[in-house]
Protein backbone atom coordinates (compact mmCIF):
# COMPACT_ATOMS: atom_id res chain seq x y z
CA UNK A 1 0.00 0.00 0.00
CA UNK A 2 1.39 3.44 -1.08
CA UNK A 3 1.53 6.51 0.97
CA UNK A 4 1.95 10.24 0.11
CA UNK A 5 5.95 11.01 0.39
CA UNK A 6 5.42 14.02 2.92
CA UNK A 7 3.22 11.94 5.19
CA UNK A 8 6.03 9.24 5.89
CA UNK A 9 8.68 11.90 6.81
CA UNK A 10 6.44 13.51 8.91
CA UNK A 11 5.28 9.96 10.69
CA UNK A 12 9.33 9.34 11.42
CA UNK A 13 9.08 12.31 13.41
CA UNK A 14 11.36 14.92 10.59
CA UNK A 15 8.96 17.44 11.14
CA UNK A 16 5.02 18.57 10.11
CA UNK A 17 4.00 17.86 6.71
CA UNK A 18 4.39 21.49 5.70
CA UNK A 19 8.03 21.19 6.31
CA UNK A 20 8.48 18.07 4.75
CA UNK A 21 6.80 19.55 2.18
CA UNK A 22 9.55 22.57 1.60
CA UNK A 23 12.04 19.46 2.07
CA UNK A 24 10.67 18.05 -0.77
CA UNK A 25 10.73 21.24 -2.81
CA UNK A 26 14.46 22.02 -2.42
CA UNK A 27 15.47 19.19 -3.64
CA UNK A 28 16.78 17.40 0.01
CA UNK A 29 14.99 13.72 -0.84
CA UNK A 30 14.97 11.10 -3.13
CA UNK A 31 13.14 8.12 -3.95
CA UNK A 32 15.07 5.38 -5.86
CA UNK A 33 17.50 7.45 -6.81
CA UNK A 34 15.65 10.47 -8.20
CA UNK A 35 14.59 13.56 -7.30
CA UNK A 36 11.67 13.45 -5.09
CA UNK A 37 8.63 15.89 -6.19
CA UNK A 38 5.53 16.67 -4.39
CA UNK A 39 2.79 14.53 -5.21
CA UNK A 40 5.04 11.18 -4.78
CA UNK A 41 3.76 8.19 -3.14
CA UNK A 42 5.77 5.85 -1.81
CA UNK A 43 5.38 2.12 -1.16
CA UNK A 44 7.27 -0.37 1.51
CA UNK A 45 10.16 -1.89 -0.48
CA UNK A 46 11.22 1.99 -1.85
CA UNK A 47 14.20 3.58 -1.13
CA UNK A 48 13.62 6.98 0.65
CA UNK A 49 16.84 9.26 1.35
CA UNK A 50 17.10 12.46 2.96
CA UNK A 51 20.02 14.57 2.87
CA UNK A 52 22.01 11.21 1.28
CA UNK A 53 21.02 9.10 3.98
CA UNK A 54 19.02 6.45 4.18
CA UNK A 55 15.37 6.96 5.83
CA UNK A 56 15.08 3.66 8.74
CA UNK A 57 11.01 3.73 8.54
CA UNK A 58 9.96 2.58 11.87
CA UNK A 59 5.98 1.73 11.91
CA UNK A 60 5.23 2.23 15.84
CA UNK A 61 1.51 1.74 17.34
CA UNK A 62 0.07 5.23 17.50
CA UNK A 63 -0.19 7.02 20.67
CA UNK A 64 -2.84 9.29 22.01
CA UNK A 65 -3.39 11.43 25.30
CA UNK A 66 -5.93 13.76 27.26
CA UNK A 67 -4.41 17.02 28.58
CA UNK A 68 -5.46 19.13 31.42
CA UNK A 69 -4.52 22.20 30.11
CA UNK A 70 -3.82 25.45 32.59
CA UNK A 71 -4.49 28.57 31.56
CA UNK A 72 -0.95 30.20 30.78
CA UNK A 73 0.74 28.12 28.58
CA UNK A 74 0.80 28.42 24.52
CA UNK A 75 -0.02 25.61 21.90
CA UNK A 76 3.03 25.81 20.25
CA UNK A 77 6.96 24.57 20.13
CA UNK A 78 7.92 27.95 19.25
CA UNK A 79 7.07 31.20 20.96
CA UNK A 80 9.26 34.59 20.34
CA UNK A 81 8.19 35.41 23.83
CA UNK A 82 9.60 32.37 25.40
CA UNK A 83 5.84 31.36 27.15
CA UNK A 84 5.74 27.71 28.62
CA UNK A 85 4.26 25.65 25.77
CA UNK A 86 1.67 22.43 26.18
CA UNK A 87 4.23 19.93 24.87
CA UNK A 88 6.73 20.25 27.70
CA UNK A 89 4.39 18.70 30.30
CA UNK A 90 3.71 15.93 27.88
CA UNK A 91 5.60 12.52 28.27
CA UNK A 92 8.48 12.16 26.02
CA UNK A 93 8.63 10.24 22.55
CA UNK A 94 11.20 7.96 21.64
CA UNK A 95 10.18 8.77 17.99
CA UNK A 96 7.80 10.69 16.15
CA UNK A 97 5.85 13.61 17.66
CA UNK A 98 2.76 14.97 19.79
CA UNK A 99 0.50 16.64 17.34
CA UNK A 100 -2.22 18.88 19.17
CA UNK A 101 -5.97 18.10 18.26
CA UNK A 102 -6.74 21.90 17.56
CA UNK A 103 -5.47 24.67 20.00
CA UNK A 104 -6.43 26.63 22.91
CA UNK A 105 -5.01 30.21 23.38
CA UNK A 106 -2.93 31.32 25.94
CA UNK A 107 -5.67 32.21 28.44
CA UNK A 108 -7.99 29.99 27.76
CA UNK A 109 -7.54 25.97 29.97
CA UNK A 110 -9.55 23.01 29.36
CA UNK A 111 -9.44 19.83 27.58
CA UNK A 112 -6.68 19.03 24.38
CA UNK A 113 -5.76 15.57 22.73
CA UNK A 114 -2.81 14.53 21.39
CA UNK A 115 -1.91 11.77 19.09
CA UNK A 116 1.04 11.05 17.21
CA UNK A 117 -1.64 9.79 14.27
CA UNK A 118 -1.28 12.93 11.44
CA UNK A 119 -4.10 11.73 9.39
CA UNK A 120 -6.11 10.95 12.57
CA UNK A 121 -5.10 14.70 13.41
CA UNK A 122 -6.44 16.05 10.64
CA UNK A 123 -9.44 14.65 10.33
CA UNK A 124 -10.95 15.42 14.05
CA UNK A 125 -9.91 18.93 12.96
CA UNK A 126 -11.27 19.10 9.89
CA UNK A 127 -14.82 21.28 9.60
CA UNK A 128 -16.05 18.13 7.69
CA UNK A 129 -16.12 15.95 10.71
CA UNK A 130 -18.54 18.14 12.66
CA UNK A 131 -16.88 17.09 16.24
CA UNK A 132 -18.69 19.82 18.03
CA UNK A 133 -16.45 21.29 21.44
CA UNK A 134 -18.00 22.90 24.95
CA UNK A 135 -16.78 25.22 26.80
CA UNK A 136 -17.35 26.96 30.06
CA UNK A 137 -17.71 30.67 30.35
CA UNK A 138 -18.00 33.05 32.77
CA UNK A 139 -19.31 36.17 32.16
CA UNK A 140 -18.37 39.70 34.02
CA UNK A 141 -22.00 41.35 34.40
CA UNK A 142 -25.58 40.81 33.18
CA UNK A 143 -26.52 38.57 30.12
CA UNK A 144 -29.63 39.30 28.04
CA UNK A 145 -31.85 36.75 26.33
CA UNK A 146 -31.85 38.75 23.04
CA UNK A 147 -27.65 38.28 23.21
CA UNK A 148 -28.15 35.01 23.63
CA UNK A 149 -30.26 34.52 20.83
CA UNK A 150 -28.33 36.87 19.04
CA UNK A 151 -25.19 34.16 18.88
CA UNK A 152 -27.43 31.00 18.77
CA UNK A 153 -28.54 32.82 15.07
CA UNK A 154 -24.88 33.89 14.13
CA UNK A 155 -22.87 36.78 14.39
CA UNK A 156 -20.38 38.32 11.56
CA UNK A 157 -17.03 38.68 12.84
CA UNK A 158 -14.10 39.22 10.97
CA UNK A 159 -13.32 35.97 9.54
CA UNK A 160 -17.19 35.27 8.73
CA UNK A 161 -20.47 34.05 10.02
CA UNK A 162 -20.00 32.69 13.59
CA UNK A 163 -22.69 31.33 15.98
CA UNK A 164 -23.01 28.79 19.11
CA UNK A 165 -25.45 25.62 18.35
CA UNK A 166 -26.48 25.33 21.91
CA UNK A 167 -26.28 28.09 25.14
CA UNK A 168 -27.18 26.86 28.54
CA UNK A 169 -27.14 28.65 31.63
CA UNK A 170 -24.71 27.19 34.13
CA UNK A 171 -24.65 27.34 38.05
CA UNK A 172 -25.99 30.83 39.83
CA UNK A 173 -22.55 32.76 41.32
CA UNK A 174 -23.11 34.95 43.58
CA UNK A 175 -21.95 38.72 42.64
CA UNK A 176 -21.59 39.83 39.24
CA UNK A 177 -20.25 36.82 37.74
CA UNK A 178 -22.44 34.18 35.54
CA UNK A 179 -21.76 30.64 34.30
CA UNK A 180 -22.81 29.27 30.79
CA UNK A 181 -21.82 26.45 28.45
CA UNK A 182 -22.09 26.95 25.33
CA UNK A 183 -21.49 24.62 22.10
CA UNK A 184 -19.37 25.11 18.83
CA UNK A 185 -18.93 23.03 15.93
CA UNK A 186 -15.85 24.64 14.79
CA UNK A 187 -12.74 25.80 16.33
CA UNK A 188 -11.16 29.28 14.96
CA UNK A 189 -9.02 31.48 16.72
CA UNK A 190 -10.88 33.00 19.78
CA UNK A 191 -14.14 32.49 18.75
CA UNK A 192 -16.12 32.25 21.94
CA UNK A 193 -14.36 35.24 23.52
CA UNK A 194 -14.92 37.32 19.82
CA UNK A 195 -18.87 36.17 20.12
CA UNK A 196 -19.46 37.55 23.15
CA UNK A 197 -17.12 40.30 22.60
CA UNK A 198 -19.41 41.27 19.73
CA UNK A 199 -22.45 41.86 22.42
CA UNK A 200 -20.52 43.81 24.37
CA UNK A 201 -19.88 41.45 27.11
CA UNK A 202 -16.30 40.41 28.50
CA UNK A 203 -15.17 36.91 29.17
CA UNK A 204 -13.70 36.08 32.87
CA UNK A 205 -13.02 33.07 32.33
CA UNK A 206 -12.78 30.68 29.76
CA UNK A 207 -12.56 26.62 30.34
CA UNK A 208 -12.93 23.84 27.58
CA UNK A 209 -14.85 20.59 29.09
CA UNK A 210 -15.32 18.45 26.17
CA UNK A 211 -14.45 17.58 22.19
CA UNK A 212 -16.81 15.53 20.67
CA UNK A 213 -17.42 12.30 23.20
CA UNK A 214 -14.48 13.27 25.50
CA UNK A 215 -14.71 14.84 28.69
CA UNK A 216 -12.11 15.92 31.46
CA UNK A 217 -11.82 13.10 33.65
CA UNK A 218 -12.31 13.88 37.41
CA UNK A 219 -9.04 12.59 38.04
CA UNK A 220 -7.04 14.69 35.69
CA UNK A 221 -6.01 17.39 37.58
CA UNK A 222 -4.64 20.73 36.04
CA UNK A 223 -1.28 20.48 34.01
CA UNK A 224 -1.82 16.63 34.23
CA UNK A 225 -2.57 13.58 31.01
CA UNK A 226 -4.19 10.44 30.57
CA UNK A 227 -3.43 7.90 27.52
CA UNK A 228 -6.43 6.84 25.83
CA UNK A 229 -6.28 3.33 25.16
CA UNK A 230 -8.79 0.15 24.54
CA UNK A 231 -12.26 1.15 23.52
CA UNK A 232 -11.18 5.15 23.97
CA UNK A 233 -9.21 4.66 21.60
CA UNK A 234 -11.75 3.32 18.90
CA UNK A 235 -13.68 5.81 20.00
CA UNK A 236 -11.03 8.71 18.85
CA UNK A 237 -11.20 6.75 15.20
CA UNK A 238 -14.82 6.36 14.94
CA UNK A 239 -15.04 10.25 15.54
CA UNK A 240 -12.85 10.85 12.41
CA UNK A 241 -14.01 8.15 10.34
CA UNK A 242 -10.88 5.98 10.37
CA UNK A 243 -10.62 2.54 10.87
CA UNK A 244 -7.93 1.89 14.21
CA UNK A 245 -4.86 0.75 12.57
CA UNK A 246 -3.89 -3.00 13.14
CA UNK A 247 -0.51 -2.32 14.68
CA UNK A 248 1.85 -4.29 16.54
CA UNK A 249 2.84 -3.48 19.91
CA UNK A 250 5.43 -1.13 20.51
CA UNK A 251 9.04 -2.31 20.34
CA UNK A 252 12.37 -2.24 18.17
CA UNK A 253 11.26 -1.36 14.73
CA UNK A 254 13.26 -2.77 11.83
CA UNK A 255 15.29 -1.39 9.14
CA UNK A 256 14.86 0.53 5.85
CA UNK A 257 11.44 0.44 4.83
CA UNK A 258 11.59 -3.31 6.70
CA UNK A 259 8.55 -2.89 9.44
CA UNK A 260 8.53 -5.72 12.09
CA UNK A 261 5.29 -7.03 11.31
CA UNK A 262 6.25 -8.05 7.76
CA UNK A 263 8.79 -9.76 9.27
CA UNK A 264 6.90 -11.42 11.54
CA UNK A 265 4.64 -12.61 8.62
CA UNK A 266 7.30 -14.15 6.65
CA UNK A 267 8.42 -16.29 10.30
CA UNK A 268 4.42 -17.04 10.52
CA UNK A 269 4.59 -18.82 7.14
CA UNK A 270 7.75 -20.33 7.76
CA UNK A 271 6.44 -22.11 10.51
CA UNK A 272 2.69 -22.91 8.98
CA UNK A 273 5.18 -24.75 6.35
CA UNK A 274 7.05 -26.70 9.01
CA UNK A 275 3.59 -28.02 10.98
CA UNK A 276 2.27 -28.98 7.83
CA UNK A 277 5.28 -31.35 7.05
CA UNK A 278 4.91 -32.95 10.82
CA UNK A 279 1.36 -33.73 9.89
CA UNK A 280 0.55 -37.38 8.91
CA UNK A 281 -2.44 -39.47 7.62
CA UNK A 282 -4.27 -42.79 9.49
CA UNK A 283 -7.29 -44.76 8.08
CA UNK A 284 -10.04 -45.31 10.42
CA UNK A 285 -13.49 -46.78 9.98
CA UNK A 286 -12.75 -46.64 5.68
CA UNK A 287 -12.49 -42.89 5.91
CA UNK A 288 -9.04 -40.94 5.77
CA UNK A 289 -8.23 -38.45 8.06
CA UNK A 290 -5.10 -35.93 8.09
CA UNK A 291 -4.44 -34.68 11.84
CA UNK A 292 -1.16 -33.91 13.35
CA UNK A 293 0.56 -37.14 15.32
CA UNK A 294 -0.28 -35.49 19.13
CA UNK A 295 -4.12 -35.45 17.92
CA UNK A 296 -3.48 -39.51 17.03
CA UNK A 297 -2.32 -40.31 20.18
CA UNK A 298 -5.06 -38.55 22.36
CA UNK A 299 -8.10 -39.45 19.75
CA UNK A 300 -7.18 -43.48 20.74
CA UNK A 301 -6.40 -42.49 24.01
CA UNK A 302 -9.74 -41.06 24.86
CA UNK A 303 -11.69 -44.08 22.88
CA UNK A 304 -9.83 -46.53 25.05
CA UNK A 305 -10.53 -45.05 28.03
CA UNK A 306 -14.20 -44.76 27.14
CA UNK A 307 -14.40 -48.18 26.39
CA UNK A 308 -13.76 -48.94 29.68
CA UNK A 309 -16.13 -46.69 31.37
CA UNK A 310 -14.12 -43.99 32.94
CA UNK A 311 -14.87 -41.24 30.36
CA UNK A 312 -18.56 -39.67 29.22
CA UNK A 313 -19.33 -40.55 25.38
CA UNK A 314 -20.79 -37.50 26.08
CA UNK A 315 -17.50 -35.49 26.63
CA UNK A 316 -17.36 -32.55 29.00
CA UNK A 317 -17.77 -28.89 28.61
CA UNK A 318 -14.79 -26.05 29.25
CA UNK A 319 -15.72 -24.09 32.19
CA UNK A 320 -15.77 -20.34 31.52
CA UNK A 321 -15.47 -17.81 33.39
CA UNK A 322 -17.84 -14.64 33.70
CA UNK A 323 -16.52 -12.12 30.66
CA UNK A 324 -14.61 -8.96 32.03
CA UNK A 325 -16.08 -5.62 30.77
CA UNK A 326 -14.01 -2.74 30.61
CA UNK A 327 -15.17 0.44 31.18
CA UNK A 328 -14.67 3.67 29.05
CA UNK A 329 -12.92 6.24 31.00
CA UNK A 330 -14.56 9.02 28.62
CA UNK A 331 -17.35 8.40 27.75
CA UNK A 332 -19.60 9.40 30.67
CA UNK A 333 -19.55 12.89 31.30
CA UNK A 334 -18.65 13.91 34.60
CA UNK A 335 -21.07 15.89 37.11
CA UNK A 336 -20.82 19.37 35.24
CA UNK A 337 -19.35 21.75 38.04
CA UNK A 338 -18.14 25.10 37.53
CA UNK A 339 -14.83 25.25 37.18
Amino acid sequence: MSEKLQKVLASQGLGGRRTMEQWIESGRVTINGRRAQLGDRVELDDRVTVDGKPLRRIIEQPRHLIYNKPAGQICSRDDPEGRPNVFSALPKLRRGRWIAVGRLDFNTAGLLLFTTDGELASRLMHPSANIDREYAVRILGEVQESQLEAMRQGVMLEDGLARFTDIRKGRDEAGANQWYYVVLMEGRNREVRRLFESQGLVVSRLKRVRFGSFFIPSGVKSRQTRPITGKDEVELYRMAGLEPPQVEKRGKGGGQFSPKSERQKVANDQNSARQGQSRRTYSRGGSTEETPTRSVKTRRSAEERSASGRVSSRGESAERGPARRSQSKFSKPNSRKSP
